[in-house]
């Protein structure tokens, strides 16, 4: 597993690195600022990303929020500061796990183990709810769709999503492209 580490400070970063070493990681890159996160990033690709600071700064999370969004990756945050605020918002901008208070070489593993865990669950259900939102959309489409052609043929509606479906079928597209059709003719005449 490729790791990317990022420590501002070269005796952790040594002391990280022998212990990822120790582990079975290879380490594909330390970087000094984690303020250059993208760029490390898109040159690295890593599997997982570490980041060793005493406090994550605000500059620090906004660059961890940029990345999760563009390229996201399981990222275990090892820091000095243990302040609930900060722990909370390292998590919402895309920290995996979070390790207050030192780094031991027999942690290393599981806690990077956890990390990737939970970043995987996270994606799965980021997708799950990426999903029902996309069918949310579609159902409320079909549902006005039905109801201009209630209110403006006359159809009950069973009707009007037999007409919707039965259009969908001829012109061989999704009921959500047709609906979308009726909606904007629909607005078009209106």
């Amino acid at each position: 597993m490729r790791v990317l580490l990022i420590d501002d400070t070269r005796a952790r970063a040594r002391v990280l690195r022998e212990a990822l070493q120790d582990a079975g990681y290879e380490v594909v890159q330390a970087a000094a600022a984690p303020l250059a996160l993208m760029k490390a990033v898109e040159r690295a690709r890593p599997d997982v990303i570490i980041i060793d600071v005493d406090s994550p700064s605000r500059d620090v999370l906004e660059h961890i929020v940029v990345m999760s969004q563009n390229a996201p990756r399981p990222i275990v945050m090892f820091a000095s500061d243990g302040a609930e605020d900060k722990i909370r918002e390292a998590v919402r901008a895309g920290v995996s796990a979070y390790v207050v208070d030192g780094i031991e070489a027999a942690r290393v593993k599981p806690i990077i183990d956890v990390a990737c865990a939970r970043f995987e669950e996270f994606q799965r259900l980021r997708g799950e709810l990426a999903r029902a939102r996309e069918s949310l959309g579609e159902r409320k489409l079909v549902e006005r769709a039905k109801g201009i052609l209630m209110e403006r043929r006359g159809l009950t509606e069973e009707a009007a999503y037999t007409a919707l479906r039965g259009m969908a079928m001829d012109r061989k597209l999704r009921l959500t492209e047709v609906a979308r059709s009726v909606i904007d003719a629909w607005e078009l005449l209106r």
